[in-house]
Formats: structure tokens, C-alpha cells, sequence
């Protein structure tokens, strides 16, 4: 009988217990027992910090086409690397380079590997000579050549535009995979033609065949002629849009918001020769937008 009573007393205060102090448990013991323990939440992934942007980076690699190559900037159907907005070493542009190395540094630790005529499809294969010289900063001035066709049923489909510029930039990745980008919009090449159609030298100029989709017959405003311009020009917006998209998926990667797109060339800041490249003047409005944007924290 006492040890029937001293059972009932212990199972009475276990009872207790589990009502007072721990829910879901009976006088037999706790309700999971013999139960396995949950498994604990895994915790959620860190996402990965966005690498700093550097203002100052100590090398510059530049690719793209006859405007970084500075065409026709001081002489007639010429290049003239000196005055380019990029790696040029003239003090009246001063360049991106000069501004980020000084003249000391320019020699040494910038290159210019654009190709005057290029267009998209090259970019990949310019991306891998820049990567090879392991740069802190690549710019990008591509694509002008794509819309500057013929006609406009001969621009590149703009799929065609993204998967090359898409290729580039893996290609960097690959041999510099901590090289920061800048990446300039293409100019607005109907504003361009609206600036240089009024001067009887660039109408001479144009009709040897430069970028015919948009200034063949530039004083043409009938409604062929005005739909003809308006598909180069919608297109150009389309190349600027992927060029945006394509560099926002890089996390070392700045496109220029558009800037050299709305930057209004005047006439001083053209070509005298060909009215359509920049001029030395029209160069170093290209170094300041640049400078702006890669300098900014």
C-alpha cells in the first residue's frame, strides 16, 4: 500500500509539472519522447557585399572603334591616337588617362586597343588583349559601327548586339575578373546629322559613304527619308538599352546613364573633316563625361 500511495504522489506531481512548466507532455513522461528532435532551420545564405568601386584605379585598357581611336580628330582620314578621349596624350583633350595617371603614367600603364571600323562582334576578342594586360579599369565606346550601316536592314539585330557585349564581358571576367568596366552610350547619331547636315563640307564628306543608314542624302526631309533616320536612331536607344542591362549584371561594371547619348555636339566639337567624329574639342567633352562618372564614390 506505501508504495502504491508513494506511486500515485510522484505520477500526481509530474502531472503538476508538466501543466505548470512544459505544455505537450503527460504524466508518462514528455509527448515527443522516443520522438525525433526537429531539424534545425538552416540558415539563409550571406548574400555576397558588392565589391567598393575604386575612383582612382591605377591602369587603363581602352577598346572600341574609330571614336576612341580619336579618327579624324587632327587630319583628314586618320587616326590620331594622341587625342583620344580615353588614353590620348594630348593636354588639350586630357584624357581619362592623363586625368587618372598623370603623363608619367600614360606611357606606361594605359592601352589602346580599339580598332577604327569595329563593331560588336570584335568586342570579345578586344576584351581578351585588354584582360591580358590585367587593367584596374577597361573602357568601353562600342557599337556606333553596328547602327552606321549602308542601309538599316543591314544594322545588327539586337540579340545578335547583346550576345557579343555579353561574350565580352566573360571574356574579361575570365582573365580579369577584378577589372572595373565604364561603359560609354553610343551618340545620338540623328542629332548628329542634324548638326553636321548644315555645312556644305560634311554633306561633301557624307556622300563618300559615311554611315549612309543615317546621313545618306542628308537633306532629304521627306517621310522616307525622316523613317529611314528614325529607325537608326531607335535602334542606337536599343543598343544603349542592352549595353545598361548587360553592365548592371556586373558588379565591377558602370554604364554612363545615358550621357553620351543626350551630350549635344556642337559644331566646334566635330570633325572639320568629316563633320560626324569628334573633334580634339569634342574628345575631351567624351574625358569629362567619363571622368565624372568613374570618379564619383
Amino acid at each position: 500500500m506505501r508504495g502504491r500511495r508513494r506511486t500515485r504522489t510522484t505520477a500526481a506531481a509530474v502531472a503538476l509539472l508538466c501543466v505548470a512548466v512544459l505544455p505537450g507532455c503527460s504524466a508518462d513522461g514528455p509527448a515527443d519522447a522516443g520522438r525525433p528532435a526537429a531539424a534545425a532551420p538552416k540558415p539563409k545564405p550571406t548574400p555576397k557585399p558588392t565589391p567598393p568601386w575604386d575612383p582612382s584605379p591605377g591602369s587603363v585598357a581602352a577598346v572600341g572603334d574609330s571614336i576612341t581611336r580619336a579618327f579624324d580628330a587632327c587630319t583628314v582620314l586618320a587616326d590620331c591616337p594622341e587625342a583620344s578621349w580615353a588614353t590620348g596624350t594630348d593636354a588639350g583633350v586630357d584624357s581619362l588617362a592623363l586625368r587618372l595617371l598623370g603623363p608619367e603614367g600614360v606611357a606606361g600603364r594605359s592601352w589602346n586597343l580599339a580598332r577604327t571600323g569595329a563593331r560588336m562582334a570584335e568586342l570579345p576578342e578586344q576584351m581578351a588583349a585588354a584582360a591580358a594586360e590585367r587593367p584596374e579599369l577597361v573602357t568601353v565606346m562600342m557599337g556606333a559601327n553596328d547602327a552606321c550601316r549602308e542601309r538599316p536592314e543591314l544594322m545588327t539585330p539586337v540579340e545578335e548586339f547583346r550576345a557579343s557585349f555579353t561574350a565580352a564581358l566573360g571574356r574579361l571576367r575570365s582573365g580579369a575578373p577584378k577589372a572595373q568596366v565604364y561603359v560609354a552610350s553610343l551618340p545620338d547619331l540623328k542629332r548628329l546629322w542634324a548638326t553636321g547636315r548644315v555645312s556644305p563640307m560634311g554633306r561633301q564628306v557624307w556622300s563618300l559613304g559615311v554611315c549612309g543608314a543615317m546621313l545618306a542624302d542628308p537633306e532629304d526631309l521627306g517621310p522616307a527619308a525622316e523613317e529611314r533616320r528614325n529607325r537608326v536612331r531607335d535602334r542606337v536607344v536599343a543598343y544603349n538599352g542592352v549595353l545598361q542591362e548587360v553592365c548592371a549584371k556586373d558588379a565591377r561594371c558602370r554604364y554612363d546613364g545615358g550621357a553620351v547619348f543626350g551630350f549635344r555636339f556642337e559644331g566646334g566639337q566635330l570633325s572639320p573633316w568629316d563633320w560626324f567624329h569628334p573633334s580634339r574639342d569634342g574628345q575631351a567633352r567624351l574625358a569629362e563625361i567619363a571622368y565624372r562618372r568613374i570618379s564619383a564614390r
